[in-house]
């Protein structure tokens, strides 16, 4: 009997006793459905996590703050605050941004900076506060500006992000602005100008026109009341907004972004850290700010996912009975296949391709219909109970991981095997001729 003999046999064989295997395959598809969904819960998260983190900042960047004085700690609180004349507003949205004040950097700040060990690239962050955004004459709104840096990509609604070398001056207006400057959807506002409107040191207000070019959505770290421009419309409003201002006050900065290498290990990263806390500064990764999210998600899914291996580890108990069942019922037929020349190899090869078999109806079956389910169930959410948090698609599948599920099942179903399937090779030709 060759290869594809013993796969055709074993196939037929298990289907001998339809209503024990069924069982059986019910048992492992329990497991399968459950390991799938879990394992695409988990996906799913990260993967809006992880678009999250490129919407607030590149992984081999650091925002950069110097370290306040206790006097001037950075957390809010109701105590009084002793006045310090270095202070500058934040600018910030987002984790770590609190809306409040951080001690100003200076030109003399980027240049340590940028003689730190590991420091690749230093860019100071121009922190501007405009007075209202308008379009078309209509009505004029409160908007804040937030930073884009080399690597960040935004959650966007419609169009694209900002381009950070072009001349042309862009702008990605919230998705919650584009009703009340006058567009009909967020497709419309693209290629529209907008006006923005600055004031200076002595309060003269200036104008710059704008070209939309993205709508951004909200995302989960806030932000989603920020506009985002690119470098050359930042550097125009930020000269626009030092006009009046001595030359000695101009170059004042809220943070700065620093370069690592992309390939850095988290030591390295930890020790650039702790040099830059040497030097009198504060570093934060977006690891750093969003890391605790991703740990608690992957520690809820281990869980999730330590249930469903305990249901197939029982469900594996039901493979051993199958199989036992199968072997006594079958003692007669396996000493006639023995007398007839088949060797206790081919013949434990048999039943274990039967365990394999069962596993993997139980388990191509648990993980097709978890992903039809986490589909539905997933699209159900977008549109109702996580409508607020665009882009985030709750339970999503990995063609690779589900294949590893598959494969995981069946490699437990072959060792569920492999006491009836050793059996089965241990019998004796003669006695199972004899047996009634």
């Amino acid at each position: 009997m060759n290869a594809g003999d013993l796969v055709t046999s074993a196939v037929s064989n298990t289907f001998r006793s339809k209503t024990r295997t069924i069982l059986t395959i019910l048992a492992i598809f329990v497991g399968a459905f459950t390991l799938t969904i879990t394992n695409g819960l988990g996906t799913g998260i990260n993967r809006f996590i992880a678009d999250t983190v490129s919407s607030i900042g590149a992984e081999d960047v650091m925002t950069v703050t110097k370290t306040p004085d206790a006097a001037t700690g950075g957390l809010p609180s109701n105590d009084p605050v002793e006045y310090d004349p270095d202070a500058i507003g934040s600018g910030r949205p987002g984790p770590g941004g609190f809306g409040g004040t951080v001690t100003a950097m200076t030109t003399a700040d980027l240049d340590t900076l940028e003689g730190i060990d590991g420091v690749l690239r230093v860019e100071a962050a121009k922190s501007v506060s405009p007075d209202f955004i308008q379009h078309d004459g209509g009505t004029r709104w409160v908007i804040g500006v937030g930073n884009l840096i080399p690597g960040q990509t935004a959650q966007l609604a419609a169009g694209t992000t900002p381009d950070l070398d072009a001349d042309q001056l862009q702008i990605a207006i919230p998705v919650s602005f584009v009703e009340p400057l006058g567009f009909d959807s967020a497709d419309d506002a693209i290629g529209q100008t907008v006006t923005i409107a600055i004031s200076d040191a002595v309060r003269t207000q200036h104008t710059v026109e704008a070209t939309i070019v993205g709508v951004a959505e909200e995302t989960f770290v806030g932000g989603g009341a920020s506009a985002l421009p690119n470098d050359a419309l930042t550097d125009a409003l930020f000269s626009l907004q030092n006009t009046g201002v001595p030359l000695d006050q101009q170059d004042r900065f809220a943070s700065a972004s620093v370069w690592f290498d992309p390939d850095a290990t988290a030591d390295q990263v930890d020790d650039l850290a702790s040099a830059l806390a040497d030097a009198g500064f504060t570093g934060t990764t977006v690891a750093d700010q969003l890391g605790a999210f991703t740990s608690i998600i992957d520690a809820i899914v281990l869980v999730l996912n330590a249930f469903a291996i305990i249901a197939l580890l029982a469900a594996s108990f039901g493979i051993v009975n199958t199989l036992l069942m199968s072997v006594q019922e079958r003692t007669r037929e396996i000493g006639l296949m023995k007398a007839m020349g088949m060797g206790s190899g081919r013949v434990f090869t048999l039943f274990s391709l039967e365990a394999v078999f069962i596993g993997f109806l139980g388990s191509a079956i648990g993980a097709g219909i978890a992903m039809l389910v986490g589909g539905v169930v997933s699209r159900a959410l977008a549109n109702g109970l996580f409508a607020d948090l665009p882009g985030l698609t709750l339970i999503a599948f990995d063609p690779v991981s589900i294949a590893v599920i598959i494969l995981v099942v069946m490699g437990i179903a072959f060792l569920a095997g492999t006491l009836p399937a050793a059996r089965a090779a241990k019998a004796d030709p003669v006695e199972s001729l004899r047996y009634e």
